[in-house]
């Protein structure tokens, strides 16, 4: 990967890792880095995510989190569904998602790692949002960021 490591092979912390590899490159720089490797690696990431999944500041919440990442390869869909405390990975959309997010792919690293601000990149029309935008901001607080 000619240098790029995403998640930190040797850091106990895939976020810090994914931070780190992103930091400072170029989204084209990312795209090249991870070409042929983009569906993969939001696999990755999103599984990472579920493994993430605070089930106590969900609470009794049910929804299905879509996110729509624009790779030159093409958009690659993953949905997150939260119920019953359990949040599950389903590629493509399975379900009818409460809202969706839209971004690039090395956007979508950035977002992740946190150095992407959401609100921030929704503004500069980074992020495009569908669905229920209250329930955005709320649902961030769902994943352990460290």
């Amino acid at each position: 990967m000619t240098g790029f490591e995403p998640f930190g092979a040797h850091s106990v912390n895939p976020t810090e890792g994914l931070a780190k590899a992103v930091d400072g490159k170029s989204d084209a720089d990312i795209n090249k880095a991870l070409e042929g490797q983009f569906e993969a690696t939001c696999k990755q990431v999103f599984d990472g995510m579920a493994k993430r999944f605070l089930p106590e500041k969900a609470g009794t919440e049910n929804a299905v989190i879509q996110y729509d990442v624009a790779a030159p390869d093409g958009v690659h869909t993953f949905q997150l569904k939260v119920a019953g405390g359990k949040c599950e990975v389903a590629k493509g959309a399975t379900g009818a998602p409460r809202v969706t997010l839209a971004l690039s792919f090395p956007d979508f690293l950035r977002l992740v790692s946190g150095k992407l601000n959401g609100m921030q990149a929704f503004f500069a029309g980074k992020l495009k949002l569908t669905g229920d935008m209250m329930f955005a901001q709320t649902m961030q607080g769902w994943f352990n960021a460290s």
